[in-house]
C-alpha cells in the first residue's frame, strides 16, 4: 500500500454551515486519475477520546478555545457525504467521560448524537465504564451503531451478546472488515465498574480476527479500532506493538493516549506489509480521514490522508 501526501494551497470544507475546517488537499496518484472507473475510493472518517465534549471549548483564550463541538462536527461531516460516495464513519472509544454532561445525563447524549451523525462503528474505551456495566447497559439502546470488541469476553457479565468482535461492510463491492481492540481494564477501570469482564490478549485475538476476516470474510480492507494507546516507553501493547506484531490489517485507528497526528505513521508488520496508524488527539478537536482507493483488477491499494480541524467560524469569535 503506498501512501500519498500530496499538499496544495486549497482549502476543503471552507465555511461550512457556520464551520471552518482546515484540511490539505492533493492531487490524485497519476496512475489513478487517468482511469477513475478502474478503482474504488474508500473514505474514512474517524475520531477517538471525545469525552463528552459535546459543546466547543469556550472561548477563553486557552489552548483549545473555540474547537470542536458536536454540531460542527456533524455539518463537516454531512458535507463530506455529499461529495464522497463510500463514506465510513468510525470511533476509538472514550466516548463518555469528561464533561458534565456526561455527569448528568450517563452517555446518553453522547450515542444519541453518534447515532444523528451516522457512525458506522465504534469500540469501547475504559471510560465507557466510567457507570459501570449497567450504566453502559443502559444506554446501549441509544446507539444504532455497532460497538465492537474482540478481546473483552463479557461472558459472566450483564453484557453478555451486547457486543460483536467485528463488522464487514459493503462499499461498492468492496467488503471492508472492522473489529475492535481494547486496552487492559486492570488499573484503569475499578474492579466494581467491569465486574467480571475478562480481559483476552490482543496480539493474539487480532491475529484470529484479522484472518477470518481475510480468508472467511473476504475482505479486501481490514481495519482495526484500537484502543491501546499510541506508544509507551516500556513493553505495553500499543498500536506500534500491535501492528509490527499482526498480520492482514491495513489501518489501526488509536486512542487512548490522545496522540495529535498530523499524518498516519506508516510501519510493516510481521510479514512486511505496510499498516497504517491513525488517532487525532481528543475532545473532537479534529475529524480524521484517510481516502483509500482500491484498483478493481489488481486490487493494489493507496491511500491519502488529512485531519479536519473542528472549530467555529473566526467571524462568531470576535
Amino acid at each position: 500500500m503506498v501512501e500519498y501526501n500530496y499538499k496544495s494551497r486549497r482549502k476543503f470544507l471552507r465555511d461550512v454551515a457556520g464551520t471552518t475546517a482546515f484540511m490539505a488537499l492533493y492531487s490524485f496518484p497519476k496512475e489513478l486519475l487517468a482511469n477513475t472507473s478502474e478503482y474504488v475510493k474508500i473514505t474514512v472518517l474517524h475520531t477517538n477520546d471525545w469525552h463528552s465534549r459535546i459543546e466547543p471549548f469556550p472561548d477563553d483564550g486557552g489552548k483549545f478555545a473555540g474547537m470542536g463541538g458536536a454540531v460542527y462536527r456533524a455539518r463537516i461531516i454531512q458535507e463530506i457525504r455529499k461529495t464522497e460516495k463510500n463514506v465510513l464513519l468510525l470511533d476509538d472509544g472514550d466516548v463518555f467521560q469528561g464533561t458534565p454532561y456526561f455527569n448528568f445525563f450517563g452517555g446518553e447524549l453522547e450515542y444519541k448524537l453518534m447515532s444523528k451523525m451516522g457512525y458506522d462503528a465504534s469500540t469501547l474505551g475504559n471510560h465507557d465504564f466510567d457507570a459501570g456495566l449497567e450504566g453502559l447497559l443502559k444506554q446501549l439502546p441509544n446507539a444504532n451503531f455497532p460497538i465492537l470488541n474482540a478481546n473483552y469476553n463479557f461472558d459472566d457479565t450483564i453484557l453478555k451478546n451486547k457486543f460483536k468482535p467485528y463488522q464487514v461492510f459493503v462499499k461498492d463491492g468492496v467488503r471492508i472488515g472492522v473489529f475492535g481492540i481494547g486496552i487492559k481494564l486492570d488499573g484503569l477501570v475499578p474492579a466494581k465498574m467491569c465486574g467480571d469482564t475478562r480481559y483476552n490478549e490482543p496480539i493474539k485475538v487480532a491475529n484470529k480476527i484479522s484472518k477470518e476476516l481475510r480468508d472467511e470474510e473476504h475482505c479486501e480492507l481490514v481495519i482495526c479500532l484500537s484502543h491501546l494507546g499510541y506508544k509507551y516507553k516500556d513493553n505495553t501493547i500499543s498500536d506500534e506493538v500491535l501492528a509490527q506484531n499482526t498480520e492482514g490489517i491495513d489501518f489501526i485507528i488509536g486512542g487512548h493516549t490522545h496522540t495529535f497526528m498530523d499524518a498516519p505513521a506508516s510501519m510493516k508488520n510481521s510479514v512486511g506489509d505496510e499498516v497504517l496508524i491513525f488517532q487525532v488527539g481528543w475532545a473532537g478537536i479534529n475529524l480524521g480521514r484517510v481516502d483509500f482507493f482500491l484498483e478493481k483488477k489488481s486490487k493494489k491499494k493507496w491511500s491519502k490522508h488529512h485531519t479536519v480541524m473542528i472549530r467555529k467560524k473566526t467571524s462568531e469569535n470576535k
